[in-house]
């Protein structure tokens, strides 16, 4: 036989009161006394009941539930804030429900439909790399009445409020680091172009040179992706040349590792022969032997932060107000061992 579900009928019908309520003491009517929601409590609990969530959710407007998705979540950056927006909402009762869109703006659309049709309160966004097109989320904004909030990789779209880094200053002061340890020639590993945080990384060395006086070479920009391996390759292209490099700043702490790696291969010394430093502050970038220098984007803040944009968002809406909000937090660099050239 088929096990029968209990429901505030068979709750109602043991305690010989009504369906209401029953109702009312689960849901700590204040028009229900202490004693009764006790007792309805109790016995909901020795029949097993579990309440419809999606009942309630249908009932009251809100599911408690907000989604997020990430291109990669086997990441420290994406993974830390998850935690942080988490750690915001989970107090307020909120549950998280985690995409990720492997850096594939098709499943990212996809994952993004999924999460409107669990009736999500909320959707947060770091959009992948080959996002372009963002005309489903202004359509989403004009037929529905949930929020959307991009977090580190965005694009400006009105009605949609964006927490990020300043990723112009932090590429500067990384920039701008080498250049005070002694470093002339410096390189670039520049990252993916498509994505608006790897483009102010680009601008953010540029301005740096230019403003120290130092020559911007086309060549000293090295177009990569995020990995190990195009750090590798790049920095043996970069060995090849007659001119060498004195210096690596990495768009991405996993092509300065990369770098890290070659250079040790090919029996140079740093950051003695070459300064590298990265952008992220990766976990490992403190833990190896030769710790690397990086610029940390604070990724805990800026879920903590994300979250209370969208509850802000709640309470603003309640007086029948939406504002738009454009945050852009304060990145900190990590000098360590790998571009400490003057002591």
């Amino acid at each position: 036989m088929t096990k029968k579900n209990t429901t505030i009928y068979d709750i109602s019908k043991k305690l010989n009161v009504s369906v209401a309520t029953v109702s009312r003491a689960l849901n700590d009517h204040p028009r229900i006394s202490q004693e009764t929601k006790e007792l309805v409590a109790a016995t909901a609990k020795e029949m097993n009941y579990k309440q419809n969530n999606l009942a309630k959710a249908l009932q009251s407007g809100e599911t408690k539930t907000v989604g997020v998705i990430v291109p990669y979540i086997n990441t420290n950056f994406f993974s830390s804030v998850i935690r942080g927006i988490e750690e915001e909402l989970s107090p307020h009762g909120y549950r998280v429900i985690i995409c990720q869109s492997h850096d594939d703006a098709a499943i990212e659309k996809k994952q993004l439909n999924t999460l409107l049709h669990t009736q999500v309160d909320c959707i947060f966004i770091s959009i992948s790399r080959n996002t372009t097109d963002m005309d489903y989320v202004r359509k989403i904004l004009s037929t529905t009445n949930t929020p959307i909030i991009l977090f580190d990789r965005k694009k400006d779209i009105p009605g949609v409020s964006t927490i990020t880094i300043d990723d112009h200053k932090g590429a500067y002061q990384a920039t701008e680091h080498l250049i005070n340890q002694g470093y002339k020639n410096i390189c670039h590993f520049s990252g993916d172009q498509n994505l608006e945080i790897y483009q102010n990384r680009l601008n953010g060395y540029i301005d740096a040179l230019k403003d120290h006086n130092l020559p911007i070479l086309k060549e000293n920009i090295i177009n990569t992706g995020s990995s190990i391996e195009e750090g590798i390759s790049a920095m043996k292209s970069l060995w090849k040349r007659r001119v060498k490099p004195d210096a690596i700043f990495s768009a991405s702490d996993f092509t300065a590792l990369g770098a890290c790696k070659e250079i040790k291969n090919l029996k140079l010394k740093i950051p003695q022969d070459i300064g590298v430093i990265g952008f992220s502050n990766e976990p490992f970038t403190q833990f190896m032997e030769l710790s690397i220098s990086s610029v940390d984007q604070t990724p805990v803040l800026m879920g903590k932060i994300s979250g209370n944009v969208f509850l802000e968002s709640i309470r603003d809406n309640s007086s029948g107000i939406s504002i738009e909000k454009k945050l852009v937090l304060t990145p900190t660099l990590h000098i360590r061992q790998s571009s400490s050239r003057k002591k």
